[in-house]
């Protein structure tokens, strides 16, 4: 039987995490809110592992913003969600969660919750699949074959595109192949006279800086490359000049890949949206489009600390982590 404490995963100091008991809420729930525990979360192994987990600050704080529960109290007002049903948030690491109804998104029946809550790293790339200029079947690098750049490589090639998956990792261009990503490549085929100069988009989820430069120099005549992954480290001894050069002759677009430049919702003249591509995601999940299985190894929150010095050092043979949720 669950125990009635709640739990959450938190970083108590720099590079240290714990499974503590923490308070709920205890203010009655509102008409439009739903609750119910937690099933499983998945990290984000670059926001969490390499950036707040090292980085210092205020101790305790929360951690994650992917998760599934078991819906037990409904709001007064929300009439189409019922006690049983399966609900993707964007949640922390805890056993409880307590969300909007605006910010649930129901799973379709069948869709198991350690699948559903990839849709929330789905959603990174997502934002540039409805901005860009880019139209299917143009050609589109993806550098960095992470967790965020490996659904990104399928995000684009389920939409039409042509991919070209770039990671110098090897583990990573397994994992890649085993997701089913064609054209998986050690480096970007900027010597490729087939491809170089025919790329319509450049995605970038890698922080290198000379994956940019590499991107730069792939794409079409203003052809974009959108820079998605956080630049934690310098890793080159590259002048800007060099960058500043293949952009104004090759006259590329770049621009930032921010998630957020879309609204949560829709609005009257702006259909896209944050939680639009949350739906999307949850439902191509469910039609059996990704391939998701091989990118976590799911573990007890109990573990958080290793989980994280695995994914802070790469020991890890899968891209990431789930907490399973389902003793608590």
């Amino acid at each position: 039987m669950a125990s009635e404490k709640d739990y959450a995963v938190q970083f108590v100091a720099q590079e240290q995490a714990e499974l503590r008991v923490v308070e709920r809420d205890p203010t009655p729930l509102a008409p439009d809110e739903v609750a119910g525990r937690s099933i499983v979360t998945l990290i984000s192994a670059g926001t969490e592992a390499t950036g707040s987990y090292t980085s210092e600050g205020d101790f305790p704080r929360g951690s994650g913003y992917a998760a599934v529960f078991a819906v037990e109290s409904i709001g007064a007002d929300v009439g189409d969600i019922t006690v049983g049903d399966y609900i993707f948030c964007m949640g922390n690491h805890r056993s409880y969660q307590r969300v909007k109804r605006d910010a649930a998104v129901s799973l379709p029946e069948g869709l198991a919750p350690e699948t559903a809550v990839f849709a929330r790293l789905m959603n990174v790339s997502m934002t540039t699949l409805t901005t860009t200029t880019a139209r299917p079947p143009e050609r589109v690098v993806v550098t960095g074959l992470g967790i965020v750049g490996n659904l990104a490589a399928q995000n684009f090639t389920h939409a039409g595109y042509e991919v070209f998956a770039c990671e110098p990792i090897e583990t990573r261009r397994r994992v890649a192949i085993e997701c089913g990503i064609k054209n998986v490549l050690s480096a970007v085929p900027v010597d490729a006279p087939d491809i170089a100069g025919t790329v319509g988009l450049v995605i970038d989820c890698s922080g290198h800086e000379q994956a940019v430069l590499d991107g730069c120099n792939v794409v079409r005549k203003k052809g974009e490359v959108v820079l998605i992954a956080t630049p934690w480290h310098r890793y080159t001894e590259m002048y800007a000049h060099t960058i500043l050069h293949a952009i104004f002759h090759k006259y590329v677009v770049i621009r930032s890949g921010w998630e957020w430049e879309l609204p949560n919702q829709p609005t009257e003249f702006r259909t896209n949206s944050i939680y639009g591509n949350l739906a999307a995601g949850v439902r191509w999940l469910a039609e059996g489009r990704m391939s998701v299985a091989p990118l976590a190894t799911k573990i007890s929150p109990r573990d958080a600390q290793t989980v994280y010095q695995n994914l802070l050092h790469r020991r890890s043979e899968r891209l990431t982590y789930l907490f399973d949720w389902t003793d608590f």
